[in-house]
C-alpha cells in the first residue's frame, strides 16, 4: 500500500494560481497553500513589491537542486551543516529574454566531508534528480560547481 501511495504521489498533477492585484503585481498561489508575491519594475508599470516571475524560475531551479545535494549527501552519511547555491544567469537581449546560460555553485559546508561525495551530489542532481534543472537543459546552457567549507 505504501508503494502504492509513492506511486500516485509521482503522477499526480499539480495545480496552482496566479492572480493579479493591480498595477503589475500579481500574487501566486500554490496547490499546497503557499504564496509568493510577484512583481515588475517601476519601468514596466510594477512597483517592485515582489519578486520577478524570471527570478522565480533561479529560485526554482535552486530550491530544486538543494533539496537534492543536501538530500544525497545526508543520505551518505556526510556531515553536513550547511548548503547554498549562488545561482547566476544571462538572457537574451531581445523577446523573449530567455536564459541562454544558468551557473549554479554549490558552496556545502561540513565536517570531514568526503569531496567524490559531494561531487556526485552535485552532479547527480543536476543529471538525473533536479526536475528544474533537468527541464531547462533541453533549452539552457547549464553549469554547475562546487566548492567544501570545513565546519
Amino acid at each position: 500500500m505504501f508503494l502504492a501511495i509513492l506511486f500516485d504521489l509521482r503522477v499526480k498533477s499539480m495545480k496552482a494560481r496566479v492572480k493579479w492585484l493591480d498595477h503589475m503585481t500579481f500574487v501566486g498561489e500554490s496547490e499546497s497553500g503557499h504564496s509568493v508575491v510577484m512583481d515588475g519594475p517601476p519601468a514596466a508599470g510594477g512597483r517592485n513589491l515582489g519578486i520577478r516571475p524570471m527570478e522565480m524560475i533561479l529560485l526554482g531551479l535552486g530550491g530544486c537542486s538543494s533539496f537534492d545535494v543536501v538530500s544525497i549527501l545526508k543520505k551518505s552519511r556526510q556531515n553536513i551543516t550547511n548548503c547554498q547555491v549562488e545561482i547566476t544567469a544571462e538572457r537574451a537581449e531581445t523577446d523573449p529574454k530567455v536564459y541562454t546560460k544558468i551557473h549554479a555553485h554549490f558552496v556545502v559546508e561540513g565536517k570531514d566531508l568526503n569531496e567524490k561525495q559531494v561531487a556526485k551530489a552535485v552532479s547527480l542532481s543536476a543529471d538525473k534528480y533536479c526536475s528544474v534543472s533537468i527541464m531547462l537543459a533541453a533549452t539552457v546552457d547549464i553549469t554547475h560547481d562546487y566548492e567544501i567549507i570545513e565546519a
